[in-house]
């Protein structure tokens, strides 16, 4: 598990984010947390392939992530455990300078961890930004 020192500095350090999995529906997780990210001030970037063009937070919605010129510094992946680690493989491949790939709340994938890891990226399993900033204080 990452130490809470570790998530500070990597929470104060990023500054874009992908949301992968945004919803548009309000009632959705994914929603409310791009939408507390960029209230912090985050540049949030949503993935979604079916919302594709849209105008989120003052970005279009992209397909994909590779879609996504300039790079981004986490990306944070709403899918399903089983989906997670080709989100982490495209994130790797799209994002040379990638700091972080964060599994929210029940998704978990030990091996796609271990392959950012490995690529030198910090991976986050089973939590939420939106409730581990106001922890920590952020």
């Amino acid at each position: 598990m990452i130490a809470d020192a570790e998530l500070r500095k990597l929470l104060t350090s990023v500054k874009t984010i992908a949301v992968v999995g945004w919803s548009p529906k309000p009632d959705r997780a994914s929603h409310s947390v791009a939408a507390f990210l960029a209230r912090k001030g985050y540049r949030v970037i949503a993935v979604n392939p079916g919302q594709a063009g849209q105008i989120v937070h003052g970005e279009p919605v992209r397909a994909t992530l590779a879609e996504i010129e300039g790079g981004v510094d986490m990306v944070d992946i709403f899918r399903r455990s089983s989906e997670a680690g080709g989100v982490v493989d495209e994130a790797l491949a799209a994002f040379p300078g990638l700091k972080a790939v964060w599994m929210q709340l029940a998704v978990i994938d030990e091996a796609a961890a271990a392959r950012a890891e490995a690529a030198g990226v910090v991976a986050v399993m089973d939590r939420c930004p939106a409730i581990e900033m106001p922890r920590l204080g952020l």
